[in-house]
């Protein structure tokens, strides 16, 4: 990763979507040219690139791409093969709204479009535009957010919403880059996350690779930090929130929460105004994907649980907004009553 805290995750590249591998983090940075719909909807259900607003950019690149593909040589033929590469990009994980936000943008171009090179040319500026608009929204909220937390502030954050979770630059620790940048005495907590350990591998590499000062812990130690008076805030990401400002965010993340409420520590969710679907009036109604079940009863290629037993394995949790101090998005810092601020900053868009 540069020192400008910039990190390409996913970007258009030579005819192709171009990605980091974030399956083969830590130990191995490799980067993946994907040049057919189907190795981008792959990527993202495998999570070589996850997080929702990569998701969202990479759903964009993966239409323009589809047009790119396309040997169609009408307009209603073009937009036919952009209604199937679309269906199956949406196909791909239910949670993370930005996914369908882009792929709804960048179709509404399309369908806006007179003639099959225009519709190509369109399609791919506007998922550049996206692309462009992720990283400036993140610094923005870096900044809004940073306002939140004094100096010398340790911060816990569960999962990794950092540059490899966006275009670049990252949501929650967009937040803590900033404020790094004014007072590098801070401490970061990171916990593992289980069970695809994106904090452990995906959140403790980012800080690593910045000289953010840093302690990797296991999930089941957080508690042990709260009680000690280690942690002064908590600053996540999230997949989806409702227009109620219910937060679905990686599983774990409502144990946090109540764990920081139990201790009197703020709770703050950091996502782009892209994440807030107001046609949720709540939690309950966010679809929670389930994922493979060896994802738990495997760590990489090793089992580490009995063969043939039962397993549940929710990729998200969600958190009420009771136990949200504040969200913090590129309009600003929004708070309670959430019904009213979120709906005020969408409204801002």
């Amino acid at each position: 990763m540069s020192s400008n805290s910039h990190v390409d995750t996913v970007t258009w590249h030579d005819g192709c979507v171009r990605m980091i591998d974030q399956t083969l983090l830590p130990v191995e940075e490799v980067i993946l040219d994907c040049g057919s719909i189907e190795a981008v909807a792959e990527a993202i259900e495998s999570l070589r690139v996850r997080g929702a607003p990569a998701i969202g950019v990479t759903a964009g690149y993966g239409l323009a791409l589809a047009a790119k593909l396309s040997a169609a040589t009408t307009r209603d033929a073009l937009l036919a093969d952009l209604a199937v590469a679309k269906d199956r990009l949406a196909a791909t994980r239910p949670t993370a709204v930005n996914l369908f936000w882009a792929l709804e943008r960048v179709m509404a171009v399309a369908v806006a479009g007179a003639d099959p090179d225009g519709i190509r040319a369109a399609v791919l500026a506007e998922a550049k535009v996206i692309h462009e608009e992720d990283i400036a929204m993140c610094r923005a909220m870096g900044r809004y957010g940073a306002e939140l937390l004094p100096d010398g502030v340790r911060i816990l954050t569960h999962c990794n919403a950092g540059a490899l979770a966006t275009a670049g630059y990252g949501t929650a620790l967009g937040v803590i880059r900033s404020v790094f940048k004014r007072d590098p005495s801070i401490h970061v907590y990171a916990d593992e996350t289980r069970p695809f350990l994106q904090g452990s591998r995906l959140t403790a590499w980012e800080l690593q690779q910045e000289g953010i000062p840093c302690s990797l812990i296991t999930d089941n130690m957080s508690g042990y930090f709260f009680k000690a008076g280690e942690i002064d805030a908590v600053v996540v990401g999230s997949d989806r929130i409702a227009g109620n400002g219910d937060v679905a965010n990686k599983i774990g993340t409502y144990t946090v929460s109540v764990l920081a409420k139990e201790h009197g520590v703020p709770f703050y969710v950091a996502a782009p105004t892209s994440t807030v679907d107001l046609s949720l009036t709540d939690g309950s109604q966010i679809p929670i994907e389930e994922r493979n079940p060896e994802e738990v009863t495997h760590c990489g290629a090793r089992q580490i649980a009995p063969t043939g037993i039962g397993v549940r394995n929710p990729a998200f949790d969600v958190t009420p907004h009771q136990n949200v101090a504040a969200i913090i998005t590129e309009m600003g810092v929004h708070a309670e009553p959430y019904t009213e601020s979120l709906a005020a900053a969408k409204k801002g868009k």
